[in-house]
């Protein structure tokens, strides 16, 4: 359904629950995180419940967008409050001002933003002559909304602004470093505009496209807006059928309703969906890291010998002395045994590795609870941190531009002894890519099932033949299809128990 399709089945799902007192209700709504394949150590549980390096025990996001938003409800008409799972927005206002929820339509947060941030996100093209207040918290209108645009749209939208002057209107060729772009975050609804959508939604029955509610909702929204976005396909993972008559149904129904801005000029707005944002601002001196004051080592038993650096982010996880951790990487609710030593920028979630192991730098290793039958198994995925899991093919002539750790897709598969067909992936369509590519063996034990992995990419790594055809090979796709939820919270309650027992013994013994 995409965010904006399953936006609009919460409001019903909030209809059937409460009748037309929904209406009355200020909502808070948090997408949990979809696919997550440029991030998949949080596909199988959602990006909302990613954990933080923060808190005794952790934080996970869910924890940080409620304290982040704690305020807002005070100042808030009954509406919906819309934000995704996997960004942070952090802002500094004057003591006397608050960010107001009152206005008709959509009311949107803005953050000043590098143009280059702008294409990856949403932009505003402000109507400078609307704005009121001054400083850090200014209110006023957008004229149109831009969603992931080029810099060439942006300057010809006029939505390039100078840094620091409030929303007014930059020049091509201007001072480098005074030019911004503000960019989205949360989005609010009035209780009004969310009614009308779920009118339409129920309307419309079955959905059969994915709908984005940043895109699709608000670029039909201002005096700017054109129908031409409803022809755009580029950013959208999987077509569906009807989607470009569904965008012009949502462009006919929200033509006309205000867009309305909040503009935080002291504000900063963090993004941790890819795997390089998540090392970036969870290991290196950032910006994020400092000003939440995440810690290197957060809820673990990190014994003195256990060899490490600073760079690095240990959470709700075991670490045995003697095992060595590399610079700039991440370990999650995993056990790690006194032989093994994790390269630099690695991330590991949700493993136990009880036996000498070299996991080699920039490797992604994330391990799954499955239960095909009525046994529960465990099946660990291992890419590079930098693989591309949405890049698909449509023919199996294609599958030598798919990468896996520096190969192509086809030499692993000879070193596998897997061959080459149809039934290697696991899409009912033509999208052949890492993602659904069967290639991960089905183990009795968690342990088991990270050494098969490693030794796969240990095979890959020095060209040396190690045989998969014996075994059960699930896709990743297939491993969220089969995943046991409560095996894998049964495995992180144990280190969480094991961590509490090891604090109170220390604080016996002190």
């Amino acid at each position: 359904l995409g965010n904006g399709g399953s936006t609009l089945h919460a409001l019903r799902c909030l209809e059937e629950q409460y009748g037309d007192q929904w209406t009355s209700f200020t909502v808070l709504l948090i997408h949990s995180g979809g696919y997550s394949q440029r991030l998949p150590s949080a596909s199988a549980l959602g990006k909302i419940f990613t954990a933080l390096p923060l808190g005794q025990p952790v934080f996970q996001m869910l924890e940080l967008k409620l304290a982040m938003y704690i305020d807002f409800p005070r100042h808030m008409e009954p509406g919906v409050l819309v934000t995704c799972s996997d960004d942070i927005e952090l802002y500094s206002t004057a003591a006397t001002e608050s960010i107001t929820f009152d206005r008709a339509g959509f009311t949107a947060l803005a953050h000043p933003s590098e143009l280059a941030v702008g294409t990856a996100h949403g932009v505003f093209v402000l109507d400078p002559s609307s704005f009121s207040g001054e400083g850090g918290l200014q209110y006023g209108s957008c004229h149109r909304f831009l969603h992931k645009p080029d810099l060439e749209t942006m300057w010809q939208s006029g939505a390039v602004c100078v840094r620091g002057a409030g929303p007014q209107l930059g020049c091509p060729g201007s001072q480098g470093g005074s030019q911004c772009v503000y960019t989205d975050s949360v989005f609010y609804m009035h209780h009004g505009t969310a009614r009308q959508l779920l009118l339409f939604y129920k309307q419309v029955g079955t959905l059969c496209c994915e709908i984005d509610a940043y895109g699709d909702f608000l670029q039909a929204l201002g005096p700017g807006a054109t129908p031409e976005y409803t022809r755009n396909t580029r950013n959208v993972c999987r077509e569906g059928s009807g989607l470009v008559a569904v965008r012009q149904q949502l462009y006919s129904l929200l033509q006309g309703t205000a867009l309305n801005v909040i503009v935080l000029n002291n504000s900063q707005f963090y993004h941790i969906g890819t795997a390089q944002e998540y090392l970036l601002h969870l290991t290196a001196e950032s910006k994020l890291r400092f000003e939440l004051g995440l810690q290197p080592v957060a809820f673990s038993i990190f014994p003195s010998t256990a060899r490490s650096s600073d760079r690095l982010s240990i959470i709700q996880s075991v670490l045995e002395p003697g095992c060595v951790v590399g610079p700039g990487s991440v370990i999650e609710y995993s056990r790690i045994g006194p032989g093994v030593s994790v390269g630099k920028g690695c991330i590991v979630s949700g493993s136990c590795i009880n036996s000498s192991a070299d996991i080699p730098s920039d490797c992604f290793l994330s391990s799954v609870s499955v239960k095909i039958t009525d046994q529960v198994e465990f099946v660990t995925m291992v890419f590079g941190v930098g693989d591309d899991l949405k890049k698909s093919v449509k023919s199996l002539s294609d599958i030598h531009s798919l990468q896996f750790f520096g190969a192509s897709l086809p030499e692993c598969l000879g070193l596998w002894s897997i061959e080459a067909s149809d039934q290697l992936f696991s899409s009912e369509d033509t999208h052949l890519g890492l993602w659904t590519a069967r290639i991960f063996p089905v183990c009795s034990t968690l342990s088991e099932s990270v050494r098969m992995s490693l030794n796969m990419l240990n095979s890959v790594q020095h060209k040396s033949a190690f045989k998969l055809s014996g075994f059960q090979l699930l896709s990743v796709e297939e491993m969220l299809t089969y995943k046991d939820v409560e095996d894998m919270l049964r495995f992180r309650k144990q280190i969480y128990d094991e961590i509490c027992l090891q604090r109170q013994k220390e604080k016996s013994d002190y």
